[in-house]
């Protein structure tokens, strides 16, 4: 099995500069051990998400009400590294790892801050559609602003 990373750079060939988002666990996203419950780390990847698009100058309201975009997740992975706990402070760095007509995806590195350790590689899988849930092409002005931060050469060469 080959790692997350890896196989984002192998397959897409591109990734866009990363957007950092940064939060502290609330108490209320922990389970009985004191450790981060499994699903938080995918709303946390929403919130990257959510803010990487912000950074462009856009946000899913808008997508929604103005352009009739939206972008439901078809698939989202999470690989987890180290437990996160209450109150640690965590940074969240998301990028656009594909850009297709039809499909976005985002890759995601959840890190505690201040050691920069790794606790979590995320992946979610978008298909843009209309309101009737139809799929359609991503409207131009967002696929140029998604475009613009992407980087070519990411990866080595693939084995």
């Amino acid at each position: 099995m080959i790692p997350l990373r890896a196989y984002l750079r192998r397959y897409t060939g591109v990734m866009s500069v990363p957007s950092t988002t940064t939060l502290r666990v609330r108490y209320a996203e922990t389970d009985q051990m004191g450790v981060v419950y499994y699903a938080n780390y995918l709303i946390w990847c929403e919130l990257g998400r959510v803010e990487f698009l912000r950074q462009l100058g856009f946000d899913y309201k808008s997508m929604e009400a103005q352009d009739g975009c939206m972008l439901p997740v078809v698939e989202a992975n999470c690989r987890y590294k180290s437990p996160a706990r209450y109150d640690d402070l965590i940074r969240i760095e998301t990028r656009v790892t594909g850009l297709r007509q039809h499909v976005i995806k985002f890759g995601y590195r959840i890190l505690r801050a201040e050691s920069g350790e790794l606790l979590a590689e995320a992946e979610t899988v978008h298909v843009v559609v209309d309101a009737a849930m139809r799929k359609q092409p991503m409207p131009e002005k967002y696929a140029q602003a998604i475009r613009a931060t992407m980087t070519q050469d990411v990866s080595p060469a693939a084995p």
